[in-house]
């Protein structure tokens, strides 16, 4: 796992806490069940990255198989059941920009690094945790069900990276 650099964080506005996402992931999952996602609606530059992104998805994720959600879509990509869902060209959450996230007081938002992507993590009410990529010219998130919960939810951010990288340039989204 990669730490963020502290010119990652001020961009989004979070501090460095690779750690603690490193303990959240390995101590998390969630999102729900179905095997339907809504599409994002981004500008064309963004549909164009999330259709290279769609192009690069791995076949297999965490073991599981790809099963993409309803309605079908290059902007989202599911594995398993319960699904793990990718939605590329999401706004991005405001939780990002959250000066309680930044000052380390919400203990629901974390940031941090995973092989070279970084991420803002959020445990939502229903048990499932979303997980949206940082200091990327798109926002790319990945829910992960609460039925996951207690597994090692890293590698699914492991598999996972390869393909943003290779897509989804740095900077910072619009």
């Amino acid at each position: 796992m990669n730490s963020l650099r502290h010119r990652h964080a001020a961009r989004f506005g979070l501090p460095v806490l690779a750690g603690s996402l490193l303990i959240a992931v390995a101590g998390c999952s969630s999102a729900d069940d179905g095997g339907s996602a809504a599409v994002p609606s981004p500008d064309a530059a963004v549909t164009k990255l999330c259709r290279n992104l769609d192009e690069a998805l791995p076949r297999k994720v965490d073991g599981r198989d790809r099963r993409d959600p309803e309605p079908a879509s290059p902007l989202t990509a599911g594995w398993g059941s319960p699904a793990i869902i990718l939605r590329c060209g999401v706004p991005q959450p405001p939780k990002m920009v959250d000066p309680g996230v930044a000052e380390g007081r919400d203990a629901d938002a974390v940031a941090g690094a995973v092989n070279g992507v970084d991420w803002l993590m959020e445990k939502r009410d229903d048990g499932s945790y979303r997980f949206t990529t940082a200091n990327r010219s798109a926002y790319v998130e990945v829910t992960v069900p609460a039925e996951r919960a207690g597994e090692d939810t890293s590698p699914i951010l492991v598999g996972l990276a390869p393909a943003i990288k290779k897509a989804i340039p740095e900077g910072i989204a619009s």
